[in-house]
Parts: C-alpha cells; sequence; structure tokens
C-alpha cells in the first residue's frame, strides 16, 4: 500500500490541481460580473447577455490551461462567425415579428444541423455555436417587437467575446497557468515513481524467498496505478503544449508529445511487473548477475532522475563513457533458457536492458523521420493540403451515417426542445434549448448515465444559488463571490465516478446563471422556472436519443468488445517474425490500444448506468477481460521490440546459416498467434451474438444442426489445453537451443548472441503468457455469456460449432 507521505503528495497534488482551477473559473466570472455591472455603459450595453458570458467562461476554462484557453477563444471566434454572419441576414430579411413559436423550432434546428455536421469543428466551438444560436432565435422571437434585428446578433457576440476575453485574462492572473508547467511536474512525480518501482522490482527480481519478493510485487502494483495517473495527466495536456508553443518556444526548449516519450518508460516496467508476476524471483541468479544488475539499476536511475527537474526534451545526455561495461555482465548470458522457468528471468533482463535504452533515449529531443522516398505520400492523409478528395470527403455533400446521425440526434433534440419549451412558457422557452445546445457530445454517451448526472447537476447548481443569493441578499452587487467556494467544489466533483465532466459543468452553469443573472425575477422563481425548462429540454434529447440510436453504456460496452477482441484478432494472426518488420507490428499494437481504452471507458460509463428493467451491466466479467486483453497488447508491444533485433540482423544470421533453424522458431511463433487469434475470433463471434435463444431460432429457421461430439464443425479452436502450452513452448526452447548451438559468432560478438537470446527469450515469454491469457479471456466470456442467459447450460465450444453452422 501506499506510505502516508506519498499519500499526502498525492492529496496535495489534488488539491493544489481543484484549488488552481476553481481560483481561475472563479476570476473568469469576477471579470465578467464586474464588467456587467460595474463597467462602461457602452460596454454593458452591448454586452446584453451576461448569463451567456458566464456559459462561455464555464465551456472554455473548465480545468484548462493558458494553450486550452487560447484555442477556446480561437473556436469562440470561430463559432461567432457560423452564427452570427448568418443570423444578420436572416433576420434582416425576414425580420423577427414574423417569427412563430413552430417556425423558430425548425430554423433553429436546421442551423443546428448544420453547424454540427462538420468532423472538423471542436467540440467548444459547436457547443457556443449552438448556445448562440439558441439566444439568437428564441429570445429574438420572445421579445420580436423590442430588438433591433441587427444589434440583437451583435449583442449576443459581444456577450461571447466578454466571455472568452474573461477566460484569457484568468489563465493569466496572477501568473500564467501553462500547461507545460502541468507536464513538467507530473513528469516529476512520473520519474519519482518509476525510481521506486525500478528499485522494488530489483529487490524483488533478487529476493532469495518468494514470501518477500510477493509482498514488494503488491507495492510495485500500488506506484504502478500512480504511475498510470501521472501519465495520464501529461498526455491530457499535450494538446494543449501545441497552442502554447507558439509563445514560449522562443523561451525555454519545447518537446513535443512528451506524454508519447514517458510512455516508453511506462512500458518495461510494466513488462518487469509481469515478468515477476510469473516468477517472482530469478532462476539464474549468480553474484556475477547480481552485481550487473544493480549497476544497471544505477545508470537508469541516473537517467530518470533528470526528468524530475527537466521535461523529456531538456535533459542532458549522461555520457557513454561505461555504457559497455554496464551491459558487459549480459554477455555471460551465452545459453538459451533450459526450461519454462527461466523465461520470465530473461524477459525481466530483456526488459531491463529496454528500459535502459528508452530512458536514455528519453534525454535526446526526437529527431523528425524521415520519408522514404520511394513510397508516395497519401493526399487523402494531408488535411492541410487543397487535394480534391480531401475536400469532397470533409464536405457536407459527402456526410456518411456517421456524421448524420449525431448532426440529426442534435438538430431535432434542440428543435423539440425549443418547441416545447416556449409552449410551456414563453418567456424562459430558451432555458429549455439553452443545455441541450450547450452540451453536444463529440460521440456516442451513455443515454441514461449522463443524462441523469446533467439534470442532477443543473438542479444542485440552482438550489445553490437561490441559497447563495438569500445569503447575500443585502450584497446583491458582490454576490458573485459565492461562487468561489461552489468551484471548488465542482471541480472535485469532475473528478468523481458519478457526475464527471457532465454533472460538474450543468451543476457550475446552474449556479452561476442564479448568482449572476441580472432581470430575470426573483432567483426562487427562476431556478425554479430553469429546472422546469431544463427538464423539457433534456426529456426531448433522451426521446430522441432513444429514438435514433438507443445505446446504452452497457450496450456500448458489448459493442466495443466485439470490436476490440476483432483488432486482436488481426494482430495475433499476423505475427511472423522473418515477413512482419517491428514498425508494422508496432502500428496494429498502437491500434489495438486505442480500442481497449474506449473499451475501458465504455466500461466506467456502464458502470455508473441505472439499470432500470435491462439486465444489470455484468462489470466483474468486464474488468477480468479488459485486464487480459491489455495485458496481451503490452505483450504484443513486447515482441514488437524483440523483433527489432531480428530487423536488425536478420541478414547476417541467415548468412551464418541459421535460416533453417529461425524458420523452425517462426513456425512455433506463427503457431501460436494463429492457435490465439482463432480462440479470440471465436470470442469475438460468441460475444456478438444477442443471445442464446435468438441462435437457437435462427438455427431453427434455417433447419441446421449442429453435433459437437460429431465434430461437425473440424475448425472450431475451442480445444488447447496446459498440456498443448507446455508442448508448444518446449518445442520453441528446444528451437532456441538449436539456434545457440548452430549459430557461431565471434568473440567480439558476444554482445550480439546475448542479444540474440535475450530476444528470442522475450519473445517465448510473451507466446506461453499470450496462451495463458487467452484462456483468461475465455473465462470471462464464459461468465459473461452465462449471465446473459441464466437458464442456459453454458458450452462454449457448442456456441461455436452453432454459430459456425448458421453461417457456413
Amino acid at each position: 500500500m501506499m506510505s502516508k507521505s506519498e499519500q499526502f503528495q498525492r492529496t496535495k497534488v489534488i488539491w493544489i490541481s481543484s484549488l488552481h482551477s476553481a481560483l481561475r473559473t472563479a476570476i473568469a466570472c469576477i471579470i465578467v460580473g464586474c464588467t456587467t455591472l460595474y463597467g462602461p455603459e457602452y460596454i454593458t450595453k452591448q454586452v446584453a447577455f451576461p448569463a451567456f458570458s458566464y456559459v462561455v467562461v464555464i465551456l472554455i476554462i473548465t480545468n484548462a490551461t493558458l494553450g486550452d484557453t487560447i484555442r477556446g477563444c480561437w473556436q469562440a471566434f470561430y463559432a461567432t462567425v457560423q452564427t452570427v454572419c448568418p443570423a444578420l441576414l436572416c433576420l434582416s430579411m425576414v425580420g423577427p415579428t414574423r417569427l412563430t413559436a413552430t417556425s423558430t423550432s425548425l430554423v433553429l434546428a436546421i442551423a443546428a444541423f448544420i453547424i454540427a455536421l462538420p468532423e472538423w469543428t471542436h467540440i467548444v466551438a459547436k457547443r457556443i455555436a449552438l448556445g448562440q444560436l439558441v439566444i439568437i432565435y428564441v429570445i429574438g422571437y420572445i421579445n420580436a417587437e423590442h430588438i433591433d434585428p441587427f444589434m440583437h446578433p451583435v449583442h449576443v457576440a459581444a456577450s461571447t467575446a466578454l466571455g472568452a476575453v474573461a477566460c484569457f485574462l484568468a489563465l493569466l492572473l496572477p501568473f500564467p497557468r501553462l500547461a507545460s508547467s502541468q507536464v513538467k511536474c507530473n513528469s516529476k512525480l512520473f520519474a519519482e515513481s518509476a525510481i521506486s518501482r525500478l528499485n522494488i522490482c530489483v529487490k524483488a527480481f533478487c529476493a532469495e524467498d518468494g514470501t518477500s519478493s510477493q509482498a514488494l510485487i503488491s507495492q510495485v502494483k500500488w506506484l504502478a496505478i500512480n504511475s498510470k495517473k501521472f501519465l495520464q495527466c501529461i498526455k491530457a495536456k499535450q494538446e494543449s503544449m501545441n497552442c502554447e508553443r507558439f509563445l514560449l518556444q522562443f523561451l525555454r526548449p519545447y518537446c513535443k508529445n512528451p506524454g508519447d516519450r514517458i510512455q516508453e518508460l511506462e512500458t518495461p516496467l510494466r513488462g518487469m511487473e509481469i515478468a515477476l508476476s510469473n516468477s517472482p524471483s530469478a532462476s539464474l541468479m549468480d553474484e556475477r548477475l547480481k552485481d550487473g544488475i544493480d549497476s544497471l539499476e544505477r545508470q537508469i536511475s541516473q537517467n530518470l532522475e533528470q526528468l524530475k527537474n527537466h521535461m523529456p526534451c531538456e535533459t542532458s545526455t549522461v555520457p557513454e563513457s561505461n555504457a559497455g561495461n554496464t551491459l558487459s555482465f549480459l554477455q555471460t548470458l551465452q545459453t538459451s533458457p533450459s526450461n519454462e522457468t527461466d523465461l520470465p528471468s530473461y524477459f525481466f533482463l530483456f526488459c531491463m536492458k529496454l528500459l535502459r535504452t528508452q530512458s536514455r533515449t528519453m534525454t535526446v529531443p526526437p529527431s523528425t523521420p524521415k520519408t522514404d522516398k520511394n513510397i508516395p505520400e497519401s493526399q487523402d492523409d494531408q488535411p492541410n493540403g487543397l487535394s480534391l478528395k480531401w475536400v469532397w470527403a470533409n464536405s457536407p455533400f459527402a456526410a456518411n451515417r456517421k456524421r448524420l446521425i449525431p448532426a440529426l440526434k442534435c438538430s431535432l433534440s434542440l428543435g423539440l426542445a425549443v418547441l416545447f419549451g416556449l409552449n410551456y412558457s414563453k418567456p424562459n422557452g430558451f432555458w429549455a434549448g439553452l443545455p441541450v445546445g450547450i452540451s453536444l457530445a463529440v460521440a456516442r454517451e451513455a443515454t441514461f448515465k449522463v443524462t441523469n448526472v446533467k439534470f442532477q447537476g443543473t438542479v444542485i447548481g440552482n438550489v445553490y444559488g437561490v441559497l447563495g443569493c438569500f445569503v447575500f441578499e443585502r450584497f446583491v452587487q458582490v454576490r458573485f463571490v459565492a461562487l468561489l467556494p461552489w468551484f471548488i467544489f465542482t471541480s472535485f466533483l469532475q473528478m468523481s465516478k458519478m457526475y464527471g465532466q457532465a454533472g460538474a459543468v450543468s451543476a457550475a452553469i446552474g449556479a452561476v446563471l442564479i448568482l449572476g443573472r441580472k432581470n430575470f425575477g426573483p432567483p426562487s422563481d427562476f431556478a425554479v422556472a430553469r429546472i422546469m425548462e431544463t427538464f423539457i429540454g433534456l426529456t426531448c434529447a433522451i426521446t430522441v436519443e432513444l429514438l435514433l440510436q438507443p445505446t446504452r453504456a452497457a450496450s456500448l460496452a458489448k459493442v466495443q468488445l466485439c470490436t476490440t477482441l476483432s483488432t486482436l484478432h488481426d494482430s495475433l494472426s499476423s505475427i511472423d517474425l522473418l515477413a512482419m518488420s517491428k514498425a508494422e507490428l508496432m502500428e496494429k499494437v498502437k491500434a489495438l490500444k486505442c480500442k481497449l481504452n474506449e473499451l475501458e471507458k465504455c466500461v466506467g460509463e456502464a458502470e455508473a448506468e441505472p439499470s432500470f428493467w435491462f439486465i444489470p451491466f455484468h462489470s466483474t466479467a468486464y474488468k477480468k477481460m479488459l485486464d487480459s486483453l491489455v495485458k496481451m497488447a503490452d505483450l504484443l508491444l513486447f515482441m514488437a521490440h524483440a523483433l527489432g533485433f531480428i530487423d536488425e540482423h536478420i541478414r547476417r544470421l541467415e548468412m551464418m546459416g541459421s535460416k533453417e533453424v529461425l524458420e523452425k522458431i517462426n513456425g512455433d511463433v506463427k503457431l501460436v498467434g494463429k492457435m490465439t487469434g482463432s480462440f479470440v475470433k471465436s470470442f469475438q463471434e460468441i460475444t456478438s451474438i444477442k443471445s442464446l435463444l435468438v441462435l437457437e431460432n435462427d438455427l431453427a429457421k434455417d433447419g441446421k444442426t449442429c453435433d459437437v461430439e460429431l465434430g461437425k464443425v473440424s475448425n472450431n479452436p475451442l480445444n488447447l489445453d496446459q498440456k498443448d502450452i507446455g508442448k508448444i513452448i518446449a518445442s520453441f526452447i528446444e528451437h532456441l537451443k538449436e539456434a545457440c548451438e548452430k549459430i557461431q559468432f565471434s568473440e567480439d560478438e558476444d554482445d550480439i548472441k546475448s542479444r540474440m537470446i535475450l530476444s528470442l527469450s522475450a519473445i517465448g515469454f510473451c507466446m506461453n503468457c499470450l496462451m495463458k491469457e487467452t484462456s483468461e479471456v475465455e473465462k470471462g466470456v464464459k461468465e459473461l455469456v452465462q449471465w446473459e442467459n441464466p437458464k442456459s447450460q453454458i458450452n462454449l465450444r457448442e456456441i461455436s460449432c452453432k454459430i459456425h453452422a448458421l453461417y457456413e
């Protein structure tokens, strides 16, 4: 478990981050409040909608840095151009007095569809634009007799500009909040955690008894959780750093994508943990090996120490003078593993060597990759070019279903929300459309959960706002001071699993609109009206969601699980040591990790979603499968790194007469890839069926049968046991021994031989673990299918047989 000092450090980081975020938000709101209340008359006349200025502040500045705010200001400008310019033309030609509730809703729906359709528009720009549409057209209809068709959109633009400028100033005062500073801080915390993990892993590896080793492994797992959080924070700020680049590149060295580079340190540390979990202590430990490991640990720690005070690219390169001596102990590994129990030790040493390489490259700025002149560049992949294909592919006329459905949902939700909101209460009708517009999602969401937290956030925000108005009843001009503690609360609320960002933003906006309002009547009446209108708007949104695309989080998780298994099958079935390059395999692993990240997100959403009348979400089975799938992706990544040695020395090894034995080793690897890939393919097919009852009905309808005992489906792969795994690994080790005996290296090539042994042993270890993790995934799939079909006796082999019989 974490020590008290580590817990204190973690708590301190969370508090500081939340207080910084709350302080910046409060400063921005104070700027808006002071400007609208005490500013010059020519400014206050133009900023006719201060409530929307507060909304813009919340949309831009929530947990933002200077880079986020610069990007947010540009998005606010882009949104204003998209909405205000057409609105000027529309209101001038038609006139607000000609608008009706139906025509206003129709115009708003059409405009919302046009705004939401383009894929390249940032989500914040879309939210601001949709909010502007509601203010322009709905308030234009409500106050048709009192507004100027030309100045009304201008007032909306001015209100938006005030919110954006307030955000920019808030991120500069009292000192800039830079994404690069946050990345640097998290890099330091990651480096400290990495040094501790390395030290504990080495102690566990060198431990003489398994009990003390297991205790040390438990500590490593706790540290790994913290490292993952630090890495996520670093990656989250990479885009913000790009926006700060033009301001800071002349002041300090700039590092592009630091999260990707630090991820390269996390990978071998994760591998060392996997090796220890399979064999807590070394099976081939001797005095020289122990001394060599200690020396290597000290050098890696020296490299990692630089990350405490510098960005990855700011560090100075460690002298290479003693590099050969540091790795000389690995040259003693001139024999291959004798059995399966030796593989974890070889893999641990492989990961340590990889960590040393990655920690050294961390000190050198990444070079720009050279483009192969023989490979023509694809014009379709250049969004900044003038390719007609790219322009057509991204134009509204070429929109596909993936882009049309979200745009249509946004259009109908906003149109219906405004229509019913105006029919319920014309003076407050725009509050039904505003929450729908400013909460537009960039992707599919868990319908019930997100709507639930938005409504709850709105209610508690309004209640707090009413209480704040009561407390500051005699000090109306300064009551927005009550927002500071609320922003602190919503900053913590944003990090909670229950509410997340959607609930926290709704809560912040709810309080801001009550405390920062002007000319909206008594606060309690206004709060009740807002709650009712928000309920109408969110009800319309959830109704449209269920009608057009009824996607529960549990359904999304199952679909994403099938997609992930399909991607994993593609990666496993394509493994070939002699025909595949390191870059190709790493590209497949990268795609797999993207799918796993989406799966993890879906599982988290489904856990918090109410079940209602549906089957409860089986989070335990999903988490078990997710853990195994993540480990399989990591193992494939290690195989890619080991494959790099074969890429580098394949010609020399073939010249030494080792082609035949390398083909034998490759045959074992391809067998494991094909076997595990077949398993995963079957899992993907099984999880894709709606239910066993539907499968049985489809078989009966087509008049097809399947008898597993008669073996009608000979290609059913679900028949591997532990003995088969042992035989395959034993065959691989035997072929590896044969390679070591046949390939003759000179005395000055001991380093190449030791690298070959480490790399191939690492591949053998990964093969063994891939088969074991495939078995764990099988258990998770069986548990999930049993959960969804409680009255059935589950036999995965029989289900797979029926699926093949149905579709063959």
